[in-house]
């Protein structure tokens, strides 16, 4: 796949987007999940190590293509790392699978009910190598936890910065704002968000991809699905499971999954591996549902 192929894919394509990827801090949940707990590795290279292999099984499963599956987000050791002396990126691109990074360091502390990015000093260097292994976008996330309209706004203003930056070096920027499924205030969240990215898209030359919570009310990013300066609106599980998290999917027309935990959840390093891509296929085929066929 070339940029202009990936660019037609992420538009219309039928499928999701798989989050592979979990960084340092939850790489130890991530692992716990997947049935390897805390005492088989000794450092942070082995734990890495670990979580790579689960992300390579993943990834040459014979249920995991870009049939269903049409993008996956990496980690940026798993972008460095191979599939079977492959590059990752170029393991994905063989598969119909756009591969994107997850650019952002992590969060700062809460200010305003938001949790902003942290500097990203060396994001330049990061997007040259990135692109150069064949990555079509980036993914970068905040988070809002209230309706503070001051805070919120500084959030969709972030990502928007950082999305004109990824722009720059000519890759694809999902912005993920994400809110807090556990906010007392959501819904409110989501009105506040929605005005401020709908303000932020009308300065925009080119288009960007939005990773968002699903809504407490079906249908209210609607005027963002149908935005000509949005590629494609992708949702995160948020902490639902993932059966809870495909019926809201499915009731949120024009939105497709971007999940990771629900994606991930019933896998287990000691499956066999006729067990492991049975249960893959399984995840996949339900979350394919919920992206494609909306109630």
């Amino acid at each position: 796949m070339n940029t202009a192929e990936m660019t037609a894919k992420m538009a219309a394509g039928n499928g999701f987007i798989a989050a592979l990827d979990q960084s340092g801090g939850s790489t130890p949940k991530a692992l716990a999940g997947y049935g390897i707990e805390a005492g088989a590795w000794s450092n942070d290279e082995e734990m890495f190590g670990l979580i790579h292999e689960m992300r390579a099984r993943i990834i040459r499963s014979k249920a995991f293509d870009g049939s269903k599956v049409i993008g996956a987000i990496l980690f940026e050791r798993t972008m460095d790392g191979t599939v079977d002396g492959v590059p990752t990126p170029q393991a994905l691109i063989a598969k119909g699978v756009v591969p994107f990074i997850k650019i952002d360091k992590g969060l700062e502390d809460e200010v305003n009910g938001v949790q902003l990015m942290k500097p990203m000093p060396d994001l330049d260097a990061l997007l040259v190598r990135s692109k150069a292994l064949g990555v079509y976008g980036t993914k970068e996330r905040s988070v809002i936890n209230s309706a503070n309209a001051e805070g919120i706004a500084a959030a969709v203003a972030q990502q928007f910065e950082v999305g004109r930056q990824v722009l720059s070096h000519g890759m694809m920027p999902m912005l993920e704002p994400e809110i807090n499924i556990k906010s007392e205030t959501r819904a409110e969240c989501d009105q506040i968000m929605l005005a401020e990215i709908l303000k932020n898209l009308e300065s925009m030359d080119q288009q960007v991809m939005l990773k968002l919570s699903l809504p407490v009310v079906p249908g209210t990013f609607d005027p963002l699905t149908s935005h000509p300066k949005v590629l494609r609106v992708v949702a995160l599980s948020g902490g639902y499971k993932r059966p809870e998290a495909c019926v809201e999917l499915s009731k949120n027309k024009g939105i497709i999954a971007s999940f990771s935990r629900a994606l991930l959840e019933d896998l287990r390093a000691q499956m066999s591996d006729d067990e492991f891509d049975a249960s893959l296929a399984q995840a996949i085929d339900e979350i394919y549902k919920g992206s494609t066929q909306k109630i």
